[in-house]
């Protein structure tokens, strides 16, 4: 019935158009009756977290419910923008300027440490250094992003400048947008590739990595951690939970303090049938990654063979399939690109990011679990850092404390980690970026 929808491309999928390269693989590793780390989610974060304890010398075990490396490190746009998201929230206010710095600049060392971790396990993924344009939906937004600029450069020790309405078309082929910001602490990889390898990277060095299998519950008793799943009960030494966007499940959840304190929303992707060279090149100069300020963002990007657009965005705050959100996001697309509109679409797909109230990513242990999630959709360097770190302090390896540790978790009376609220927020939060944009 999709071929029919006019927008829809002769042989259109709804699933993620990085697994016509990289579709996860499926494993068929046993449960083993223990282990010595226990990681309760194949993401970015526990597959990092895994590589890293491996090269300390701990036994560790990934379980996933899916296949390793199904949900949002395959599925996200494939942006890496290090700790730009929280360098652009107002943290002392809270922390206080100098505990602001420590977060923002532990952050912002999540951009080179991806980068290393790519470069040292030889990990083929598309990776480049591109920068980013984020574009001012108002004219306010542009002075926002004005009075930030030099603390993003400042943080990220690379330059970001302002790029006036005049300039922008030497970084983005539009005029939708009243001007914007270019940072160069951005680059861009194919999200599967890199879920692929980094997977391929920490069984290479021993993690035992294990696909289907639901972990409902973790009890500890004495010394060793019960883990309860749909194959049967694992005992562990230490337990690891990074479920990030998936952490509420009613069929388990492994963690539900930690699912509490998340908020799992639906990002959606589309992929456009193959565009002649000349226009993604006139489309994205530079072939940067690209972002907008409203509330309720678009990003969107050339895919890494430069012959495809992918734009993804919050299509919907209600639950919504591939298929039904595809138009909102081409009509999205259309109005930054009209000479995109008889454009089709090959692909769409969602999955599951996860915000939380301060805005912050966290690692820490509550009641003897590590726990490692909140990227705020901006994961795939954060993610890769914050299990990097966890693993360090299950390990007692970490040579100083990370400033993301341990910081205040908050969540909110009654709040359970289903956000029912969402469509009342989203609706909110879309109609003041319609009064941002006529003020202007």
């Amino acid at each position: 019935m999709t071929d029919l929808h006019p927008l829809f491309a002769p042989g259109f999928k709804a699933r993620p158009w990085w697994w016509e390269a990289a579709e996860p693989t499926a494993r068929d590793n046993g449960l083993p009756d223990h282990t010595a780390v226990a990681i309760v989610g194949g993401g970015y974060a526990g597959l990092s977290a895994a590589l890293t304890l491996r090269r300390l010398g701990h036994q560790v075990t990934v379980l996933d419910a899916e296949r390793i490396g199904w949900g949002a490190s395959s599925r996200n746009g494939g942006m890496v923008s290090g700790g730009l998201k929280v360098a652009s929230t107002g943290l002392a206010a809270t922390y206080g300027a100098e505990g602001a710095r420590r977060i923002t600049e532990a952050a912002a060392a999540s951009f080179p440490f991806i980068e290393e971790t790519i470069a040292r396990e030889g990990i083929d993924c598309d990776y480049v250094r591109c920068g980013r344009y984020l574009g001012a939906w108002s004219r306010g937004h542009y002075r926002a992003l004005e009075g930030r600029a030099a603390w993003i450069a400042e943080v990220t020790g690379l330059p970001a400048e302002m790029v006036p309405p005049a300039r922008q078309r030497d970084y983005l082929g539009s005029d939708h947008y009243h001007g914007g910001m270019a940072a160069a602490a951005t680059g861009s990889l194919h999200p599967g590739k890199y879920a692929r390898g980094l997977a391929a990277a920490a069984e290479a060095a021993g993690a035992h990595l294990v696909d289907g299998v639901r972990v409902a519950g973790v009890k500890q008793e004495g010394s060793l951690f019960r883990l309860a799943t749909d194959r049967g009960e694992v005992r562990a030494d230490a337990v690891l939970v990074a479920t990030n966007g998936y952490s509420k499940d009613p069929r388990g959840t492994a963690m539900p303090w930690l699912a509490r304190r998340l908020i799992p929303l639906n990002s959606y992707i589309i992929a456009t049938e193959e565009l002649p060279a000349e226009t993604i090149d006139r489309l994205f100069p530079g072939r940067r990654m690209i972002s907008d300020s409203k509330r309720v963002l678009n990003y969107f990007r050339p895919s890494p063979d430069g012959k495809r657009v992918l734009w993804g965005g919050r299509a919907s705050f209600r639950a919504a399939t591939a298929e039904q959100s595809a138009p909102t996001l081409h009509g999205y697309m259309t109005a930054t690109f009209p000479e995109l509109a008889k454009t089709r679409i090959t692909h769409a797909w969602t999955g599951n990011v996860a915000f939380t109230f301060d805005h912050l990513p966290h690692i820490g242990v509550q009641d003897g679990l590590h726990f490692a999630a909140g990227c705020q959709g901006s994961g795939v360097a954060m993610a890769t850092w914050l299990g990097h770190n966890v693993a360090l302090k299950l390990a007692g390896a970490a040579n100083e404390r990370f400033a993301l540790d341990g910081l205040h978790f908050p969540t909110k009376p009654t709040y359970t980690g289903t956000p029912w609220f969402l469509p009342l927020i989203g609706g909110w939060y879309r109609l003041r970026d319609h009064i941002d944009r006529i003020a202007a």
